[in-house]
């Protein structure tokens, strides 16, 4: 069953819970409610917001995450639970004793699956999306080569071109920065949105988002969710671009609802199992856990359906 997403942004309310419902009050009446074990993420974008200890301890009982966004919007902190996983010892173990040999292949795969849903993405600009497609398939091992950072830059230069005559948009050329013009807020809230989903799939795996693949700065507490995210950033990119084609360029409510429906987006594997983003991640996590188990790539990376 796909899990709720709770957006708090247009007006602070008091999170609280009553029979294990998670209530939405707002001047002392009830203005919402959904039972707890249907939350999967509550965003949280209003600085008057306020909690019940028992609503924050209820959802993290639920394991569900809670996104704190900081001033510019953005999300600046991840509540998680600290899953009662029977076998978190041991995966943890497990994530340590992963060779590099194995990481490294593990790497090879992502940045490939990265590479060609860029050149997706790209379907407008084929001597480009061509060039995407010819990267992905030279990465080696660990992407020694760095045809990932050669891929980003082809990709950006052409990401928001479009051969369409009635696109807002025909010939502006596009740099990704954090901090840039819009649309960079966009792209910056939907990849955090992704992040914390992932990070909440990698807990309740039993695994330590601190231990990535190839991400391994000792200030980030979420590299594993960085490595992950890699291959599905593409769908964010898709979303934003809609999104500024069609004039939403401030990171205001409604766009910001558009990208966390990206959640909902129907998903498949390589094993042909379709669903919702936010369940594909739960798939895609497991499949790490059996690629470290067997020392093998069992990595099955979701994809938006046709």
């Amino acid at each position: 069953m796909i899990k709720h997403t709770i957006e708090i942004s247009s007006a602070p309310v008091h999170l609280a819970t009553e029979h294990r419902q998670l209530l939405l009050k707002r001047d002392g009446e009830v203005v919402g409610r959904v039972a707890c074990e249907d939350v999967g993420v509550v965003v949280v974008d209003h600085p008057a917001t306020t909690y019940s200890h028992g609503a924050l301890r209820a959802l993290m009982e639920s394991d569900a995450a809670v996104v704190i966004c900081g001033h510019d919007h953005l999300p600046a902190g991840i509540l998680l639970p600290l899953a009662d996983h029977a076998e978190v010892v041991w995966r943890v173990d497990l994530q340590v004793s992963v060779s590099r040999p194995l990481k490294k292949r593990l790497w090879q795969q992502i940045v490939a699956a990265k590479i060609r849903a860029q050149a997706e993405n790209l379907a407008g600009t084929p001597i480009a999306q061509r060039k995407l497609l010819a990267f992905a398939d030279e990465v080696r091992s660990g992407d020694g080569t760095l045809r990932e950072a050669q891929a980003a830059r082809v990709y950006w230069q052409h990401w928001l071109l479009s051969e369409d005559p009635q696109a807002r948009v025909t010939d502006e050329r596009f740099r990704r920065l954090r901090d840039g013009a819009s649309p960079n807020a966009l792209l910056n809230y939907g990849y955090a949105i992704l992040r914390a989903a992932l990070a909440r799939a990698l807990v309740a795996a039993g695994l330590l988002p601190a231990l990535g693949i190839q991400h391994r700065h000792r200030a980030n507490a979420f590299c594993l969710a960085d490595d992950l995210i890699e291959p599905l950033r593409p769908i964010v990119d898709e979303r934003v671009r809609e999104l500024y084609w069609a004039g939403q360029n401030e990171l205001d409510q409604p766009t910001k609802a558009a990208l966390l429906e990206l959640l909902t987006l129907p998903m498949s594997s390589s094993a042909g199992v379709e669903g919702p983003l936010m369940v594909a991640l739960h798939r895609y996590v497991g499949s790490l856990v059996r690629s470290y188990e067997s020392k093998s790539l069992q990595l099955e990376i979701p994809r938006a359906c046709e």
